[in-house]
């Protein structure tokens, strides 16, 4: 009995890890800086077939609207079992302007990055580990969903790359437009920043962020708080 119950338990232990997935979902955020919001944000997380896309786009608001940039992203991914695999990743800053513009591809097979990266040409091999700066949120959600605690990411930056460390730094209440929602906290660092971005993560909503910070030092940057979501 002692056996059978044992095993009993542990089935549910592993229906019960396995029981969420990566589903499409939608959210906007609130931008705010100093107390203040100056934008709103959009981001989708969409299945087509056997790659995933997410697309984010910004409106601004307040103060906000002395600004000309209206940015949209776009990243093209393949999730597979070791994690996110990113299959290209295109940014607009809204103006006629492309030093913020990015159009880059992602060639698994022949393991190369091409393309441009804010008028920087890109040409180099492909990293085992490397992301976007869209892909890396999902590939953040991909590792928590499979029970791994992600520690750093590869992130593409013009013809190289940048690596920033993941830590879990607690659980945490917060208060949302959506209730009260239990979180867990992760920092995370490039290498030699004094900037800290922390993410409060909902399990029960699949690790979707419901705010997320950066910081300098004592000095909060800037804040997005979660204004609405829903997911499949």
């Amino acid at each position: 009995m002692r056996i059978a119950a044992a095993a009993a338990l542990l089935a549910f232990t592993i229906a019960t890890a396995r029981a969420d997935e990566l589903k499409p979902f939608e959210a906007s955020y609130g931008w705010m800086w100093h107390g203040m919001t100056v934008a709103v944000s959009t981001v989708k997380l969409e299945k087509q077939g056997d790659t995933w896309v997410y697309s984010s786009k910004s409106s601004p608001r307040g103060i906000g609207k002395m600004f000309s940039q209206r940015p949209v992203q776009k990243s093209v991914m393949r999730v597979t079992d070791k994690g996110v695999q990113p299959l290209s990743y295109d940014a607009d800053d809204g103006t006629s302007a492309t030093k913020r513009d990015s159009h880059v591809k992602f060639d698994w097979e022949h393991g190369r990055v091409t393309g441009v990266y804010e008028d920087a040409k890109v040409d180099m091999p492909l990293h085992p580990n490397i992301q976007d700066d869209s892909s890396v949120q999902i590939a953040l959600m991909v590792e928590l969903l499979a029970g791994r605690e992600p520690q750093k990411f590869q992130m593409l930056d013009k013809n190289s790359v940048r690596e920033y460390g993941y830590h879990r730094e607690r659980e945490e209440s917060i208060d949302t437009a959506v209730g009260k929602v239990d979180t867990v906290v992760y920092g995370a660092q490039k290498t030699g920043s004094p900037r800290v971005t922390r993410f409060w993560c909902a399990p029960s909503r699949g690790y979707i962020p419901m705010r997320v910070e950066q910081k300098k030092d004592d000095d909060v940057q800037w804040t997005m708080q979660l204004q609405s979501v829903t997911r499949e």
